[in-house]
This record gives C-alpha cells, sequence and structure tokens, in this order.
C-alpha cells in the first residue's frame, strides 16, 4: 500500500503540473507604452493619423515617480509624450505608430478618445469598429470630437493637470455639458434612430506670459451625427436643452426677470426629472415633455421679499417658461433643422409600439422632423438662500 500511495501522490503532482500555466504570457510593465488619450484625425491624402498621449515613467532612485519627459511634441507638461502613426485605417496607423516606439502599445489605460473634425465628418463607425473589438480597449473611455485636428488637443501641456488626457477627462466627469463612452457612442449609432451626440472641446487661447501650448482644450459645443458622420454642431445652451430632454441634466444656473420686480434673479439647479411619454394616434405620432426642475436662489438682485409664497410663485412660473425655451430652442435646430434623432424618440416609440414602429422604421429620418412635441415644464424653489430679504438693501425698500 505504501508504494501505491506514493505512486498515486506522484501521479496527482504531475498531472497538476501540466495543467499550471504558469507566466508564459505575462505582460511586464516595463514593456509596454501606456496610451492615456488617443487622437483620430483624416489627412490630405484621406489617410488616417492616430496620435497617442503615451506615459513617460521614469524611476528616481526606485520610487516610481514620473519625470522627464522626451522631445517632439508635448502633450501634458514633462510626464507624457506625443507620437503619431498613419496609415489606410485605424489598425495600419497603430501598426506604423508601433514602429516608433521601443515598448510594446496597451490601450487599458486610455482615459481619452478624440475625433479631429474633418475625421469625424467622414465617418467614426469604423474607427469605434476597431476600437470596440480590441480586448484591450477601455470602453468607459470619454469620447469628445476636436475643433480642428485631435493631435492639436493632445500637444497640449496643461497647467494644472498631469495630461491633455486628464483634463479631458476632469471636464467630462463633471457632467456641465454632454459626456459620452466609447460604450454609449456605440450604443446610439447602433439604436434605431442611428444618430449620436459627442461633445466638442476647442482649445484655449493661453494666457499672456505663458508659452503657446501651455493651456488646455474645453467642452465648448456638441457635434451631432447621423449614420456615424457628423452633420453640424451646437453651441452650449442648445446642448443643456439636449441635456433636458435626454434627462441628464446635472448642473444649470438659469437667470430670470420676474415680473414686477427690477433687476435679476439666478437659480441653481438642485435635481431635475424629465419624462418623456409616446403617443400614437392615427398615423401621427406624438412626444409629451414632462421636465421638473427643484432650485436654489443664488443670488436675488431684486427688491422681492422671497420668503413670501407670492414671490416664489412668479420666479418658479419665470423658471419654467425659460426652461421650456431652452428645450423648445434645441427642438427647432437638433428636429427640425439637422432632423437628427438624438433624443431617444426612436427607441422609446419602438417600445411602446413595437407593430407600428415596424412599418416605418426604414422611414424614421423622414417621419422624425414631424413628430409633434409637447412641453410641460414645472419648475419649484426649494431654497430662497439664508438672507430673507435681498441683501444690502433698506428694509423699508424691500417688497413684502
Amino acid at each position: 500500500m505504501g508504494i501505491l500511495q506514493k505512486a498515486a501522490k506522484l501521479l496527482f503532482v504531475c498531472v497538476h503540473l501540466i495543467l499550471l500555466s504558469g507566466c508564459w504570457d505575462r505582460k511586464e510593465v516595463n514593456d509596454l507604452a501606456l496610451i492615456v488619450g488617443l487622437g483620430i484625425d483624416q489627412t490630405k491624402d484621406g489617410k488616417i493619423m492616430l496620435t497617442a498621449e503615451i506615459i513617460v515613467p521614469k524611476a528616481v532612485g526606485g520610487g516610481g515617480q514620473m519625470i522627464g519627459g522626451g522631445d517632439g511634441g508635448g502633450g501634458g507638461g514633462a510626464e507624457t509624450i506625443v507620437r503619431s502613426g498613419t496609415g489606410t485605417t485605424v489598425a495600419d496607423a497603430i501598426s506604423n505608430l508601433q514602429e516608433k516606439l521601443p515598448r510594446r502599445i496597451f490601450w487599458g489605460h486610455t482615459e481619452v478618445i478624440v475625433f479631429g473634425e474633418k475625421a469625424a465628418k467622414a465617418g467614426i463607425r469604423q474607427h469605434l469598429d476597431f476600437l470596440g473589438r480590441n480586448p484591450e480597449t477601455r470602453l468607459r473611455a470619454n469620447v469628445f470630437v476636436s475643433k480642428g485636428t485631435a493631435k492639436s488637443v493632445l500637444e497640449l501641456s496643461p497647467l494644472v493637470e498631469q495630461s491633455s488626457a486628464e483634463v479631458l477627462r476632469e471636464l467630462s466627469e463633471s457632467k456641465l455639458l454632454l459626456r459620452v463612452t466609447a460604450k454609449d457612442a456605440l450604443q446610439m449609432l447602433s439604436g434605431d434612430a442611428g444618430a449620436a451626440a459627442l461633445p466638442m472641446v476647442k482649445i484655449l487661447p493661453p494666457e499672456k506670459g505663458t508659452q503657446e501650448l501651455q493651456t488646455i482644450a474645453f467642452i465648448q459645443r456638441t457635434a451631432i451625427f447621423k449614420k456615424d458622420k457628423m452633420v453640424g454642431d451646437i453651441n452650449d445652451k442648445l446642448t443643456r436643452g439636449v441635456l433636458w430632454l435626454r434627462d441628464e441634466i446635472k448642473h444649470a444656473d438659469v437667470t430670470v426677470t420676474p415680473k414686477g420686480g427690477k433687476g435679476k434673479i439666478t437659480a441653481t439647479l438642485i435635481r431635475a426629472r424629465t419624462e418623456l411619454i409616446p403617443k400614437y394616434e392615427k398615423g401621427k405620432w406624438k412626444m409629451i415633455v414632462k421636465a421638473t426642475a427643484e432650485d436654489d436662489i443664488i443670488l436675488n438682485g431684486t427688491k422681492l421679499n422671497l420668503m413670501n409664497p407670492k414671490y416664489t410663485k412668479i420666479i418658479e412660473k419665470e423658471l419654467a417658461k425659460e426652461t421650456e425655451k431652452r428645450i423648445r430652442d434645441t427642438l427647432k435646430k437638433v428636429q427640425k433643422e439637422m432632423k437628427a434623432d438624438i433624443f431617444g424618440f426612436a427607441e422609446i416609440f419602438h417600445r411602446k409600439y413595437p407593430r407600428e414602429w415596424n412599418r416605418v422604421k426604414d422611414r424614421w429620418e423622414e417621419i422624425f422632423p414631424d413628430v409633434e412635441v409637447v412641453v410641460k415644464t414645472k419648475a419649484y424653489v426649494r431654497r430662497p438662500g439664508i438672507g430673507t430679504t435681498p441683501q444690502g438693501l433698506p428694509e423699508q425698500e424691500v417688497k413684502q
């Protein structure tokens, strides 16, 4: 029995040694070029230029601190460098870029993906398709369109953050305007409407006394896409109307001039809710938009005592009217002029009326501009502020 037990144990160990994979496919950090920002541009001859913002790790006394920075092209102070490659597709451009780097490209740390304006107008589907198939790519990476080239954005050397990619990531996470990830973009383009909206960035002019590249790109507008091609863009005010319609509004300051009081009042958003209710009657498509806002008063430039419910009601009506105006202005531009369903109306109608939708889905681009949209807005002032009366105003002049 002793010999048999020993033989069984030896066989058990040998079998498990065969099954152990070990570290044959290990990837050492020292062998990788860590990409934090990716830019995609189209050149004059129709080729794709891919620009990568790469971290430059240089250990100081074994501490792993990042210093120094390489030459040529920019981006992110001394802690990143920018390199580019060209090809007929993104895959070819990456191969060309890899030839210029001593380390293997690694996409797992990519924070932002920027499309140049020319590339966006030519179409972004094939680029997103490649990124979606690459197992290393982070689909949580924020996607942008740049006014001009994507390379010029990544080459900037911001004074505050470590890299241009980090600046864009922080701006996107603030949700002051639109925030879209690679996953969101793929879902929008593959949705029923086939339309998408991506935040658009523009380079801020550098301050006096600073170098040309010592500045940042900031989110200024929104690029509108139909069938993966950029067809136009809208400003920040209309973008907030888009956020209202998509129930994505997080931050908003609204200034109104209430009736019966000279001066202006500014309210800031606490909470917001938008409900889209689809209707289909006798061949007519209709969408009811119910938008509700809860606000704080952060500035009272009138003589009105906001503790008086009479004046509070007046302000709430004005705030609701202003919100409705922003939504209607957005509908006029995006629905009527651009005819791009970036609000998700198609998906909502599809869920509620699948049979009717299937009959018109191939003609939705023609039907969408004629969809009747009824906008109903409400606003509530939850907190008028610490002061009960307008600050710095004699009590006898306050309207009670």
